[in-house]
């Protein structure tokens, strides 16, 4: 028995697997898409390739907004432009900040480590929003009041959404037909994901094949 104050219905045309982690992943990065009116003539940023990010350049790129993903390298570049990423740079490359300053309206930072807030800060456009997402990026030593206040830029973290907002983030899921980028694996390959995990070498989530839970 389910409290149906918990209860989400999965559209005909979603994969379950490919569904999966859009409980998670997904509603993470279409909440701040949609709080900060992601769609037609905004620049949309995304920091990081990986789990969250690969999400959130689709659902941006869905929404209709210029899509911008922010990488160390370029490594990864073919997939991001796959993806729906218009541009593609590497944060590793001083000239990046350089040739973006001022750009963004959003950007959705999606990486677990420390990143050079002044910096990114500096690639936002007058009233400006940088979101750290999910349990992403350690507390800053230094928080850059300057760059903030220059432009009437805003800093804000977004954890997840609520019932109501996942079932529309499901839901515009199902009519543009975005899935989670996944690769199935069985129980027994389980340690062996989790070390691909800390090598950065997934692209970009894991799904358990049921049949093998048993």
């Amino acid at each position: 028995m389910v409290n149906e104050d918990f209860v989400l219905r999965i559209p005909d045309g979603l994969a379950l697997d490919a569904a999966a982690p859009l409980l998670c992943a997904g509603i993470t990065t279409y909440s701040p898409l949609a709080r900060w009116g992601a769609g037609p003539g905004k620049k949309i940023a995304v920091i990081g390739l990986g789990g969250l990010g690969h999400l959130a350049v689709k659902l941006a790129h869905a929404m209709g907004a210029e899509v911008t993903v922010l990488s160390q390298s370029l490594k990864k570049q073919d997939d991001g432009l796959r993806l729906g990423a218009d541009h593609y740079y590497a944060t590793s490359d001083p000239k990046t900040f350089e040739t973006l300053a001022g750009t963004f309206d959003l950007i959705i930072n999606t990486v677990s480590g420390r990143i050079d807030l002044p910096a990114f800060m500096g690639l936002l456009a007058l009233d400006g929003v940088f979101t750290t997402v999910g349990a992403s990026g350690a507390p800053e030593i230094s928080f850059p009041v300057g760059a903030i206040a220059a432009n009437r830029r805003v800093y804000t973290y977004s954890l997840i959404g609520g019932i109501r907002e996942t079932q529309d983030m499901l839901d515009f899921c199902a009519r543009h037909q975005i899935g989670a980028d996944i690769e199935v694996i069985s129980m027994d390959k389980v340690n062996e994901a989790y070390e691909r995990v800390l090598a950065s070498d997934v692209r970009y989530r894991f799904v358990i094949d049921n049949a093998t839970l048993r």
